[in-house]
């Protein structure tokens, strides 16, 4: 059998829904549908100009944060820590087991470790290209973070 593979210029969602399915199909017969539900948090300042944000989804009982970015003018006014305090809030409320990210060394890990948040995984730092960290923070059965 030939196969040629290609790649996907546009970026086309149909495409990446198949894609999606055929990785989604078989986990969902095993009871472990990935279902993924986005979650996106806006922080506008009193002039409605975007402060930051967070961006994540939910599959498999965890919180995924892809994108938690806030603008030069915020940063140091907590606004990261309330945004990422909304998102646990929300994954509790949402029955979730606890929520994960990443970041590269020389943007926040040690934001996150101040906020409880352990390393779980790390890439390392190769020909030019920075370390990505994993954290993680799990909560216990009654929606608390557990204590580290």
């Amino acid at each position: 059998m030939t196969l040629e593979i290609t790649v996907d210029e546009i970026g086309d969602p149909e495409f990446a829904a198949a894609i999606e399915e055929i990785v989604d199909e078989p986990a969902a017969r095993r009871g472990h549908p990935f279902d993924p539900v986005p979650l996106h948090l806006k922080a506008v300042d009193a002039d409605g100009r975007l402060a930051g944000g967070l961006t994540a989804h939910s599959v498999q009982r965890w919180l995924f944060v892809k994108v938690l970015g806030v603008t030069e003018e915020q940063r140091g006014s907590g606004l990261g820590r309330r945004l990422l305090a909304r998102a646990e809030e929300i994954a509790r409320q949402r029955g979730l087991v606890g929520v994960y990210l990443d970041t590269f060394e020389f943007q926040a890990p040690r934001f996150y470790e101040s906020l409880g948040y352990e390393e779980c995984g790390r890439l390392p730092a190769h020909d030019g290209a920075p370390q990505r960290i994993w954290f993680a923070k799990t909560f216990d059965i009654a929606g608390v973070a557990k204590a580290q």
